[in-house]
């Protein structure tokens, strides 16, 4: 199967807005979250539409040198994407904060999200850090970041339950600037 993980610009926005929907509906099972009163998975009853949402996400292309919006492709077809944030979006010591990460539900289990987690890393070299859901809703979530980051690091990473500024969260750490 054809992976490819490709960085993202405006013109493009469109196709990681039109899963982003899909992204947050899948959380809503993790957080036992229910949409707005608009159908929105928004945390505001402001957001109305889709088109509305679409706006809120546009920092992501506004700030090419901080912000890396990557769209993953299975053979061609939209796959899912990796929000990769540097500071001043990540916590002090931080260099690169994995800030959203997506694989559509059909292609999960084919190490899809794993190489394409890898071939990102592998961009930027320095002091990583990502967040995931600690609880039982989420222990595939959680399994795949062990065995993913076990896999790039050699087991040289950190996991922790704390408190984080988007509440109780795992977080992950690990180092690669002295991998090749």
């Amino acid at each position: 199967m054809k992976i490819e993980v490709r960085l993202t610009e405006k013109c493009d926005a469109y196709i990681i807005k039109n899963l982003y929907p899909l992204y947050l509906y899948d959380l809503s099972g993790h957080y036992e979250r229910l949409p707005n009163v608009h159908g929105i998975y928004e945390e505001s009853d402001e957001v109305k539409t889709l088109q509305e949402q679409y706006g809120i996400q546009n920092i992501w292309w506004e700030k090419p040198d901080i912000l890396f919006p990557y769209l993953i492709l299975s053979e061609g077809t939209p796959a899912g994407f990796i929000f990769i944030a540097t500071p001043p979006y990540c916590n002090k010591g931080i260099d690169f904060f994995v800030n959203e990460f997506f694989l559509i539900q059909s292609l999960r289990g084919k190490g899809i999200a794993e190489k394409a987690a890898n071939i990102v890393f592998d961009q930027y070299k320095g002091k990583w850090e990502l967040f995931t859901n600690p609880f039982e809703k989420n222990i595939a979530g959680q399994k795949f970041w062990r065995k993913c980051l076990s896999n790039y690091t050699k087991g040289a990473f950190t996991e922790i339950n704390g408190e984080t500024f988007n509440g109780y969260q795992t977080i992950f750490r690990f180092d690669n600037r002295n991998s090749n």
